[in-house]
């Protein structure tokens, strides 16, 4: 699946889940509007009606009573039409409310259909007594159970609706649960959704670019956790990033082999240059007139910086093709300090700068390192310390342990470096702002293999500064370093600690 498809799909997925606690909700919704319909059509249709058949029934209550007085045809008619109109609606109610009271109800009223006539005509007569008496024992008590049967109902309503309003009430309860539920099962699988999303797409990428970093490190051989066999974008990306991870390594192993071929060819000629030169200042081949004595010295001087850099170059070479060899032996650890104080002390005389080396007295008395490389990194720190610090400034080498490493800080109080250049300042041929005239300033390749020979130890070296203020480089090296047996000895990573 493309990465295209994964993400409309994944889109259209939370899309789908979002709306389902939506979708609920609107048929919840749209039932409790049914039932609501119905109780308004129904219940309050109903409850209308009956208060309109009382109205009929108090017409019918008070036409009775005046019967035996205006027993008038008007008035027989104005009955029978009351009679009728609460017959129809008392059908129209048994519609409504289907209550078997309904048919109380008709029985009165049939009563009264049947009663009425002949109390009209005995009223009429003139027969009071007779009209009272067909009134009191069948009209009235017909009327009578008319307005019971309608209490009755109306009781019956009453209790039916709040039965119904309860049953609302509950199921809106019922409806919000349901839809705070299914929202927050929609939440939870939109989250898992959006997750494998994030995740089907980050990591692969968090994995490029931990890929590239490491290349731009220098590890060209990284392990890349992406198949190449990927149906999606990665897929090709990983693929992608496999060959130009070995074209890069080719192209780094035959830039070393240059380097160190071209290095080492230009070794013999410098030599041999310097060599005559030498030669000529000892008067082999005749006395020099003063003027051509300081151009030889000028040629032997500029000769000497060019073998230098010569050998840096090698060393160079020589680390970045696995080729750094460490000769490790026991050192005395408080001798190589002493030795390293007394070296440095005449030019920290020379350029009145105050100078010295303290060590913990938990200091390893003896450790398993290549001195003269060590000492080439040291030194190397001490030079830059004093050629940046101005005269009546300081610089200092401070040594102690931590757990099984001895710690190393080389401060001064120079110019400093800029905050933005310290990543790259161990980098090849890098050269930091400073304040130190052109003529001190080297190739960029000190650092360099500073940084190259202390990982082949196993240390690490780090550097912290403050423009105005000072720089201190820190390092760490094993008490013990040790060369583990390999098929490959010029791999420098074969160079392991050993703990003492």
């Amino acid at each position: 699946m493309t990465l295209q498809s994964r993400l409309n799909l994944g889109i259209l997925a939370i899309a789908i889940v979002l709306v389902a606690p939506l979708v609920l909700s609107l048929r919840a919704l749209q039932q409790l509007q049914a039932a609501t319909a119905s109780l308004r059509d129904q219940e309050f249709a109903a409850t209308l009606l009956l208060g309109r058949m009382r109205s009929v029934h108090d017409d019918l209550v008070q036409e009775t009573s005046i019967l035996s007085v205006l027993p008038s045809d008007f008035n027989r008619a104005l009955y029978a039409a009351d009679l009728d109109l609460l017959a129809l609606q008392t059908d129209t109610l048994d519609d409504l409310t289907e209550s078997a009271i309904i048919q109380q109800i008709r029985s009165a009223i049939s009563r009264l259909q049947e009663m009425a006539p002949r109390a009209f005509s005995v009223a009429r007569a003139g027969r009071v007594r007779a009209t009272d008496s067909i009134v009191d024992l069948a009209m009235s008590p017909a009327l009578a159970t008319v307005a019971r049967a309608m209490e009755n109902t109306a009781n019956a309503m009453e209790q039916r609706t709040a039965e119904q309003v309860e049953d609302f009430a509950e199921r809106s309860r019922d409806a919000g649960v349901l839809a705070i539920g299914a929202l927050f099962i929609a939440v939870l699988l939109a989250f898992g959704i959006a997750i494998w999303l994030t995740r089907s797409i980050s990591s692969p990428l968090q994995e490029l670019d931990a890929g590239m970093r490491a290349v731009a490190a220098g590890h060209f051989r990284r392990p890349l956790a992406i198949s190449a066999d990927r149906s999606d974008e990665f897929g090709g990306l990983a693929d992608s990033f496999r060959s130009m991870a070995a074209q890069l390594e080719e192209l780094d192993r035959l830039k070393a082999e240059f380097v160190s071929v071209a290095t080492h060819e230009l070794k013999t000629p410098v030599n041999v240059m310097l060599g005559y030169l030498q030669l000529l200042q000892e008067n082999v081949y005749g006395e020099l007139t003063p003027r051509q004595r300081d151009i030889a010295e000028t040629l032997v001087s500029q000769t000497q910086q060019l073998s230098r850099l010569i050998r840096q170059l090698l060393d160079v070479s020589r680390f970045d093709a696995g080729g750094g060899k460490l000769e490790a032996r026991p050192v005395v650890l408080s001798e190589f300090l002493t030795d390293l104080e007394r070296a440095f002390r005449v030019l920290a005389l020379q350029r009145e700068v105050a100078f010295e080396v303290r060590s913990d007295r938990d200091i390893p008395h003896e450790v398993l390192w290549d001195p003269i490389r060590i000492n080439e990194v040291l030194g190397n720190l001490l030079s830059n310390a004093f050629k940046f610090t101005e005269k009546g400034g300081r610089v200092a080498l401070q040594v102690g342990r931590e757990g099984d490493q001895v710690r190393m800080q080389v401060s001064d109080s120079g110019s400093g470096i800029p905050q933005e250049q310290l990543p790259h300042i161990f980098e090849k041929f890098y050269q930091a702002d400073s304040q130190a005239p052109l003529a001190l300033r080297g190739a960029g390749l000190g650092l360099a293999i500073a940084k190259s020979i202390v990982a082949a130890h196993g240390g690490a070296i780090e550097v912290e500064s403050r423009v105005g203020v000072g720089t201190t480089f820190t390092i760490r090296l094993p008490i013990r370093v040790i060369r583990r047996p390999s098929q490959s000895p010029a791999v420098h990573g074969d160079l392991v600690q050993s703990l003492s």
